[in-house]
């Protein structure tokens, strides 16, 4: 595939707009007016936990009434989360043998398929989506979980490229594709050696993708992050209509799922976006949708800001719903509508 120069599309209407005096980027703003999940994920109805016992019987000894005498498991107890998870991968996407190490993420599976559909959706604008196993999407610190490629993989046959910064995260992801064969030739493994860079270092020369995602480390520092873990904690117990447990040390360490790179870094979410940002102009001609999670709103004007300064053409956010909680997707591409348009032609082509 040849290379698209990045440049400045005038004309009128689109995303990006310019001042002699200030650069401005003026977003589309997707909101959802239902609070669910999307249309295509297959979680929307909530969980079948006989179908899921069934299907994993390791998860049965987690399974309770809750205080409003339905079908639950206690979300506050990580080796219940980690079996329903178990259980919901192996029922509705068929890997087998799923499991992380202790402490590790053990992410929400239905707000992280939704992710996917968003994208997916973002994709078709262009006709990438009907091509499917055709896409190319990079994974920017997939977790010990890797549960983006999971899922994605399972869900629209794409093609991943799964990045770390944690060789045990990737490791463990190495010993779930070689549980789950049918994965073996869709993902590729690589670790990035250099804990300040995102995108270098992982895309080689000459390398395209049709879409990177992130799910980055919102918290600012370890004790950031457990008083975040002392609030969950909290809700749940409130949810449940029980007294808010007692935080001991102990306490939050045995219910804080997630290593130091999957949580927190130096600066927090802010931070870590605004390096990716300024990385991915490098990498304009390579990626034709650059995305990533953002989980504080406040973080998105920065954002803005910043992709100005790096003269992105087009920025969307799309808003996801699940429940109360809203959960955006940043989306940038440094290359015009038309550019995306022989961009989706070239892939066609070149398979």
């Amino acid at each position: 595939m040849s290379k698209f120069p990045p440049k400045q599309d005038k004309r009128p209407g689109m995303t990006q707009r310019r001042s002699a005096k200030k650069k401005t980027v003026t977003p589309t703003v997707s909101k959802s007016l239902v609070k669910t999940l999307h249309p295509r994920n297959l979680h929307n109805k909530g969980y079948d936990f006989t179908l899921l016992v069934q299907a994993h019987p390791a998860l049965a000894v987690f399974v309770t009434p809750n205080a409003y005498g339905n079908t639950s498991i206690d979300f506050a107890d990580p080796n219940a989360v980690k079996q329903l998870n178990a259980a919901l991968l192996l029922h509705h996407y068929g890997i087998t043998h799923w499991d992380i190490p202790q402490g590790y993420l053990c992410p929400p599976i239905p707000g992280r398929a939704d992710y996917l559909h968003y994208l997916a959706d973002l994709l078709n604008e262009n006709n990438q989506a009907r091509a499917n196993g055709r896409i190319r999407a990079l994974d920017i610190g997939t977790g010990a979980n890797g549960i983006y490629p999971l899922l994605g993989i399972q869900s629209y046959s794409w093609q991943f490229v799964a990045s770390d910064i944690d060789k045990v995260s990737l490791d463990n992801v190495r010993k779930i594709v070689e549980n789950n064969p049918q994965l073996a030739s869709k993902l590729s493994l690589r670790l990035q050696v250099n804990p300040k860079a995102i995108f270098s270092g992982v895309i080689a020369p000459d390398e395209y993708f049709d879409v990177t995602l992130c799910n980055p480390p919102f918290h600012r520092s370890l004790a950031d992050a457990s008083a975040g873990t002392q609030r969950k904690l909290r809700n749940l117990a409130k949810n449940k209509g029980q007294r808010q447990p007692k935080m001991t040390k102990s306490t939050v360490e045995l219910n804080f799922g997630g290593q130091k790179a999957e949580l927190w870094c130096e600066g927090g979410e802010a931070a870590f976006l605004a390096n990716m940002i300024v990385e991915s102009k490098a990498f304009a001609a390579q990626c034709m949708w650059f995305t990533s999670l953002v989980s504080k709103s406040e973080n998105l004007k920065p954002c803005y800001a910043q992709l100005a300064q790096q003269n992105a053409i087009e920025v969307k956010t799309i808003e996801m719903h699940q429940g109360n909680k809203i959960t955006r997707i940043l989306a940038w591409s440094f290359l015009s509508h038309a550019q995306r348009q022989a961009w989706a032609k070239l892939r066609e082509q070149s398979r």
